[in-house]
């Protein structure tokens, strides 16, 4: 039986997933620290993995993608540890089975490559990708499977704290949905800002998209913040937070000779 570990390491954060067999036993997400070394993974993971009742060494693979350069290197002497062989690391030379038609394939992040791929095997026709983290980004793929390119953004809380940030009398708030977009008073003021804002950024965006492909594409979110933000769209059909494993276990498989 293949236990598969895999790790999609963001900017803010880094979401781990157990696969056994194909099916998700477990899945975490952890603060990306960019620094942090195998011996760190190695304690980290394994208390994950005791809480979820996972045998530590029943670990036999892993795979990577990372938008943070220096963390490849910790994971990579854990995995080296553990499995006796690093993981596959997502990147230039992996096979994805999606052509890439960016101009420089090599600008796109790991993890979009990743969405993109988990939301064509699973719809099969053309869609949007969604990806609400530290920036947030729009992917498309035509219904060929080819990644078309997309739209990169300041993530919400990058927007909410450059305002706690550059405005002295206004304060750090917690993302929550305010019951009114006209508010009262100054937290739920920022809060109608940030959530209501970037729900009709997201329509307006993939409503342009849509007028300027030639075929229908689906739009799918994903990522921590998408519960929030997906509810108060009327252009996202659907929402997956655990889109981007999904995508790590399928290029797993496509990469395995």
């Amino acid at each position: 039986m293949t236990t598969l570990l895999a790790v999609d390491v963001g900017n803010t954060n880094t979401v781990l997933g157990v696969f056994r067999d194909d099916e998700l036993a477990a899945h975490w997400r952890i603060q990306s620290i960019a620094g942090r070394t195998s011996d760190e993974y190695a304690v980290l993971i394994k208390t994950l993995l005791d809480m979820e009742g996972v045998p530590w060494r029943s670990v036999t693979a892993g795979i990577i993608s990372s938008v943070v350069p220096p963390t490849v290197f910790g994971l990579q002497r854990f995995f080296k540890k553990l499995c006796g062989q690093p993981a596959l690391v997502v990147g230039p030379g992996i096979k994805t089975g999606m052509p890439i038609l960016y101009e420089n394939p090599r600008e796109v992040g790991a993890d979009r490559i990743v969405n993109a791929v988990a939301a064509f095997e699973e719809i099969r026709a053309g869609c949007i990708v969604v990806d609400f983290g530290t920036a947030t980004t729009w992917d498309v793929i035509n219904p060929k499977g080819e990644y078309m390119g997309g739209v990169i953004t300041p993530g919400i809380q990058i927007s909410a704290e450059a305002l706690y940030e550059h405005a002295a009398k206004l304060p750090r708030v917690e993302l929550l949905r305010p019951g009114k977009v006209v508010a009262r008073n100054t937290i739920a003021s920022m809060q109608a800002g940030l959530v209501y804002g970037y729900a009709g950024m997201v329509d307006a965006l993939v409503d342009r998209i849509r007028a300027e492909v030639e075929f229908p594409a689906t739009c799918i979110a994903t990522g921590g913040l998408a519960p929030l933000i997906a509810r108060e769209t009327r252009t996202i059909e659907a929402t997956d937070e655990l889109l981007t494993l999904k995508g790590l276990k399928i290029l797993y498989h496509r990469n395995q000779s």
